[in-house]
């Protein structure tokens, strides 16, 4: 069940989904349980929004992948634009990434 919701009110964000507080995710379920979507005038400030979107949000008594998507907009080779099909896999073994982990 989703505990505490909490996303971002900032201007260019977007967040697709259906959760709500106290939703109870079924057994069978798509493992994208929301789409959240930023727009900046630049890729520095679209990866900007990014980060301050992910900073802020909560989605409460779910496992996420909030800590491995604020890694990535904090990588240097993803701010750069300079990573490719086969970045993920290396760029994963490479780190341990917990739930709680600050980036």
């Amino acid at each position: 069940m989703i505990g505490k919701l909490r996303i971002p009110e900032i201007e260019g964000l977007r967040f697709d989904t259906l959760l709500y507080e106290g939703y109870v995710i079924p057994p069978f379920y798509d493992s994208l349980l929301g789409k959240l979507i930023v727009h900046g005038a630049d890729r520095p400030a679209a990866l900007a929004a990014l980060a301050s979107a992910l900073a802020q949000i909560s989605i409460g008594d779910v496992k996420t992948t909030l800590a491995l998507h604020k890694a990535l907009a904090a990588d240097p080779a993803v701010q750069a634009g300079t990573f490719h099909t086969q970045f993920l896999e290396p760029w994963l073994e490479s780190r341990t990434l917990t739930a709680d982990q600050e980036v």
